[in-house]
């Protein structure tokens, strides 16, 4: 099962679209009151819940030696 953070974040990323990385899935997971701790915390919980979600192919890396993502081709 998907952690808490990984399922809001794929919410968000199906309801807007577009690219995300590290600081716009921060921002996202904030928004909906999974902000907790410090920016290296909120930031890491961030990037675990995008390989989560690449991880089942929900999203896709745009770039290979970047950690931006798209949603998947459905």
């Amino acid at each position: 099962m998907a952690s808490k953070a990984a399922q809001a974040l794929e919410k968000a990323i199906r309801a807007l679209g577009g690219t995300w990385d590290t600081q716009r899935a921060a921002t996202a997971l904030r928004d909906v009151g999974l902000g907790e701790g410090d920016q290296r915390q909120q930031e890491k919980r961030a990037r675990q819940a995008l390989r989560d979600l690449a991880e089942a192919r929900v999203i896709v890396k745009t770039d290979l030696d970047s950690a931006t993502y798209r949603l998947a081709e459905q």
